[in-house]
This record gives structure tokens, sequence and C-alpha cells, in this order.
């Protein structure tokens, strides 16, 4: 065995890739079940909870990745690249059912499924899919910040009832931090414009500024109306099959009522805090999302039981729909010449690359 193969910064990013998101997903997962009674989580999943409306979520989920598909067409047209939109379609499926295996591993499998498909630069079309990234970031901050304007009575008469989140909204309360969290902002924009010169500082500057210019040319972009509507079309449908997920059970259709607007704002305060929760690694976000739905949902008394039913059932669900979805995106790729082509290097004269467009 070459000394190459036992480099310690290869086996460093293997481990921290593959091994560090599981390990997480599995302490997370331990975590969650830890004072569940799994025979009260069980009656509850298998006596009043309507299915049918865990259908009508996977629907609408599908119909979200269809509208990502969309807008990655309008990015990748702006750089001159325009793969068939089904081939799109099948790279966003892809993308979350490799998720499940292997995070954040969907993301550069579809860049380099289409890159090699239309034989365009790989860096392109991942600085399409950062931006398409980017895009995504912008909308949980502003939903976060809604969320904390419209639901901050609840989120805070939750959170003192326990010493640790007690202390947590003193802290906000307190003038002290803000003032400290404001220093600390000027003092950041101090260093990074006086230090220009210090390579560490000039390395993030760069990074900062080439993810700003990615994410400007959404605002330039031919289409933009258009980007901008999908990406509100994939927020809502993402908002509205957990929605709809509230009348599966009776306990979450129980949150519909006129006090709580019908359920939209215990709805957004899980969605939003499982938002937040899918920026862990974890395989297909178990872990990290269930918690932040079960979290959301204890906002406005749903028992940890409950919501750990709850979220398992939703991301069940989800998952058994990837799945489908993965399956049926590798038949496509089979049986098209071109995704099949495509799935290899191929010399830049072969009459094959093109052969479905």
């Amino acid at each position: 065995m070459s000394d190459r193969s036992l480099n310690p910064r290869k086996i460093g990013g293997y481990v921290v890739r593959w091994l560090l998101p599981l390990a997480l997903t599995v302490l997370l997962v331990a975590y969650m079940f830890r004072k569940v009674d799994f025979a009260d989580m069980w009656h509850i999943m298998s006596h009043g909870v309507d299915y049918w409306w865990i259908l009508l979520a996977m629907g609408i989920s599908v119909l979200s990745h269809i509208c990502r598909a969309a807008r990655w067409r309008i990015q990748l047209r702006a750089l001159g690249i325009d793969p068939p939109f089904m081939a799109l379609c099948c790279s966003i499926f892809g993308t979350y059912a490799l998720n499940l295996l292997f995070p954040r591993l969907g993301e550069v499998w579809r860049c380099t499924y289409i890159a090699r498909r239309e034989r365009a630069p790989f860096t392109e079309v991942l600085g399409s899919m950062i931006a398409d990234r980017l895009a995504d970031t912008v909308t949980v901050l502003l939903l976060t910040f809604l969320v904390f304007i419209i639901a901050t009575p609840a989120i805070e008469a939750f959170l003192v009832r326990y010493p640790v989140g007690q202390g947590l909204v003193d802290m906000l309360r307190n003038p002290i931090f803000w003032i400290a969290l404001v220093s600390i902002c000027v003092i950041t924009w101090a260093l990074f414009h006086l230090g220009r010169g210090w390579k560490p500082i000039a390395r993030t500057t760069v990074w900062v500024r080439n993810m700003w210019r990615g994410f400007a040319v959404i605002v330039r972009m031919k289409g933009k109306w258009s980007f901008l509507f999908l990406t509100a079309a994939i927020w809502g449908c993402y908002y509205i099959q957990l929605y709809v997920a509230f009348f599966a059970f009776g306990f979450t259709r129980d949150l519909c009522r006129p006090d709580l607007a019908w359920g939209l704002t215990p709805c957004m305060v899980a969605f939003v805090f499982s938002s937040l929760g899918m920026a862990i690694p974890s395989n297909g976000g178990l872990g990290p999302w269930n918690i932040a739905i079960i979290f959301g949902l204890a906002v406005y008394g749903v028992s940890e039981a409950q919501g750990t039913a709850f979220s398992m059932l939703q991301w069940s669900g989800q998952t058994v729909m990837l799945i489908l979805l993965g399956i049926f995106t590798m038949i496509y790729i089979t049986v098209s010449k071109t995704g099949k082509d495509a799935a290899l290097p191929q010399p830049d004269g072969d009459p094959t690359l093109n052969a479905d467009k």
C-alpha cells in the first residue's frame, strides 16, 4: 500500500465527511428517544392518524423538488447551460436520495452529473449551486426573523420553564448583551478593513466577496423575478407540506384554532426550527430535524412522545418518497442514452453527447 493512500489529511477528510455525520445521527437519535415511551409512541402512530394527509404532504414535497429544478434551470441558462428539464428534476431527486446515505454528497453529485452530461465547466455548475444554496440561506434567515416577531411570547413562555431557557431569555433582554454584540461586529469589521494584508483575513475577505458575487448574479441575471417566485414556491411547498401533516394527528389538529391563526403560527415555529436543524449534517436530517420539530411543537404544549411520533412519521414518509425518487432517477439515467454517457467522461467529439436534446 502506498504512503499516499495513508495520507492523514485524506483520512481526516473521510472521517469529517462520512463518519462524523453518521455519529451525529446516532447520538441525536439516541438523545431523541432517551425518555420516549415506545408503547405510547406506537399507540399514537397506529391509532387516529389520517395517513391521507401524510401522502398529500409527500406529493407537495415532490412539487417542491420540481420547483427547485426549475429555479436551477434559470441559473444554468444564464451560464449558457441548458439541460433537459427531466434531467434537472432527476438531479434534484438524486441529490436528496443520496443525502440519505452521505450528507452533502448529493450536491456534489448533481453538479458532476449536469457538468458531465452537458460538457460544461464543473466550476460554473458548482457556482450556480452555491448561489442556489445562498438563496435558501437568506430565506431561512428571513423566516427566522419573522418567527421571532410573531411568536416571541410563546417561545419565551416555553423557555422560562427551564433554567437554561430562563438564562437565555434574561440574556436577550439585557441591553449589555446587545451592546457587546454590536461592539463585536464593529471590531470584526475594523479588523477586516485594517488587516487586509494579513493572509488569513485576506483569504476570508476574498471568500466572502466571491460568495457575495455569486449571490449578486441572481439580482442581475435574466429571469430574476421567476427565480424569486420559484424561491417563494419552494419554501411555500416546504411550509405547506408540514402544515398539511398537522391534520394527520389529533394533537396537532387541535392547534389549528383561531387564537393560533388556525395553526399557521405553530407550524411556522416548527418549520423554522426544523429548517435551522437541517444545517447540522446528518443522514437525511434524521436526528436534528426531528429534535427541532419536537422542540417547536413543545412550545405549544405538544408532549415529547407526541412530537416524536409526529416527526418520525413525517420523516419516514419523506424518506420513502426520496427512495422512490432515487430509484426513478437511476432508471432515468440508465435508459437515457445521454444520461448514461454522461456518467463517464467522454471525448469532446463524441457524437452521442447531445443525443436526446
